[in-house]
């Protein structure tokens, strides 16, 4: 099974990992470094008012602070520790037994803005790149559909997958296979800001179930997560599910 799963805006500073290196990544590592490089430079050669876009960010301070990022001196931590929120603070990690946790690390894939595809458990330093924002003309999530959806593909070919990612990080990739989402309703209307909490509870669920196909999943109980439908749109069924307080 593998999750698949969004990044935060927030992140946990510090770490206590070896920097990374050309061999720290699990996944189409080669890609990686491209975008890596390009962000380095670009922090290097961006006037304050590139800068203050690409982080999202209008404290000078704060700017200086990020701008100074060495990604490849700066100490790391688990990604699933990185990144920090509201889907991250319901998933819990650390509260999860070590067979849980064990399971998540690999089978929980985030999609980073800058990353690109990362396992629970790559290690990870602090930066900031605001969600949409490019590298002058460099489109980073296009760059990463391109160049590694072929090996997503095959990674994926025998999973199944259960897809939580807001829609944006479709532009990161797509399954080539049918794959599970869900949409969360209350009281007749799609939540937008709470979805992330019911996101970060599925995920602490499934690493307790740990489901490994279909039928698995579709037998989960949720908690205050009552399934209303099953939506078939080409490769994606949408698992729909109304929100209730008991």
């Amino acid at each position: 099974m593998k999750i698949l799963f969004a990044p935060s805006e927030t992140k946990l500073e510090g770490g206590d990992g070896l920097p990374i290196t050309n061999h720290t990544f699990a996944l189409y590592h080669d890609s990686k470094q491209q975008v890596l490089h390009k962000y380095a430079a670009f922090l290097q050669h961006a006037d304050d008012e590139k800068l203050q876009k690409l982080f999202g960010i209008k404290q000078e301070k704060e700017i200086i602070k990020y701008k100074s990022v060495n990604i490849y001196h700066d100490r790391t931590m688990p990604a699933i520790l990185r990144y920090t929120g509201v889907a991250y603070d319901y998933l819990d990690y650390r509260s999860l037994s070590k067979e849980s946790q064990h399971f998540l690390d690999d089978a929980l894939i985030i999609f980073s803005n800058l990353f690109g595809a990362l396992q629970a458990s790559e290690m990870i330093p602090n930066y900031k790149l605001k969600q949409t924002q490019t590298l002058d003309s460099f489109k980073i999530e296009k760059y990463y559909k391109d160049n590694t959806s072929s090996i997503l593909d095959d990674y994926f070919k025998d999973e199944l997958i259960v897809d939580l990612r807001a829609g944006f990080y479709n532009k990161f990739y797509t399954p080539n296979k049918t794959y599970i989402t869900m949409k969360f309703i209350k009281n007749g209307k799609v939540v937008s800001h709470w979805a992330k909490a019911y996101r970060g509870k599925v995920v602490r669920e499934l690493a307790i179930q740990q489901p490994q196909d279909e039928e698995a999943f579709s037998n989960i109980v949720f908690q205050n997560l009552h399934i209303k439908e099953i939506l078939k749109k080409g490769n994606n069924k949408e698992f729909v599910y109304e929100i209730r307080d008991t």
